[in-house]
């Protein structure tokens, strides 16, 4: 009897530990959001604040629910026997410790988010304030950026340019080559014999070809037109 309300009890722990662990983890996808915000306060929000209790609260009562089931697994020869519990109340033990320094881990990084909005902001009201009182050197700085602007700006044309020779410089290669190939030809054509003649067949039958061709096509068109 004494067994089965032991092993009764650490279910009910147990099941609770579980419960407050899937808690924390959900509270913790809420407080981590908190560092990645765009805008991100001097100070905690009232929001912050009370996720950051909530987290602290659940660990606490998680420390309590695991050292319960210490406690029983120790008072209990039928359960200090089971392996299983042992290596669950193990677990439950580590990740606990685990949420512990994630908790650690996220309440730094969001004061280091704070730490480096409140240097950016104090750096910006500086530069606003240096240029509120010294108009002549926030127009020299003006004049230099638009300096840069305009010379980016040439870097920019003159890679086009030089982009525009390369290409046209290229093209002309190509024109050297097929002049080159086709003087080659002429030549070795003239120093065959018969070859010029053949040569010259070929295109006038081709351009009979083309003119037989071009007759068909028109004849076609008369009819189609003629019918329609």
């Amino acid at each position: 009897m004494a067994a089965a309300t032991g092993n009764q009890g650490w279910a009910q722990l147990r099941q609770q530990a579980r419960s407050l662990e899937s808690q924390t983890e959900s509270l913790f996808h809420t407080y981590s959001q908190y560092s990645t915000v765009s805008n991100i306060p001097a100070k905690p929000s009232a929001e912050e604040r009370e996720t950051e209790s909530k987290l602290e609260e659940l660990l606490k009562k998680r420390e309590s629910v695991v050292a319960q089931l210490g406690r029983l697994l120790d008072s209990e020869a039928s359960l200090t026997s089971s392996a299983l519990k042992q290596n669950n109340l193990s677990l439950l033990r580590e990740k606990l410790a685990e949420h512990r320094r994630d908790l650690l881990r996220l309440r730094g990084k969001l004061q280091e988010a704070r730490n480096r909005a409140h240097l950016l902001s104090h750096v910006r009201d500086d530069i606003e304030s240096y240029r509120a009182n010294n108009p002549e050197a926030a127009e020299a700085e003006y004049m230099l950026e638009e300096r840069a602007r305009v010379d980016r700006s040439h870097d920019v044309v003159d890679g086009v340019l030089s982009q525009a020779y390369a290409t046209n410089e290229s093209f002309h290669r190509q024109r050297e080559t097929l002049a080159s190939i086709n003087r080659r030809i002429t030549l070795a054509a003239s120093q065959v014999p018969g070859l010029n003649t053949l040569i010259g067949k070929i295109g006038a039958r081709k351009r009979r070809d083309g003119f037989i061709m071009g007759g068909f096509i028109a004849f076609c068109f008369v009819v189609f037109f003629f019918f329609l």
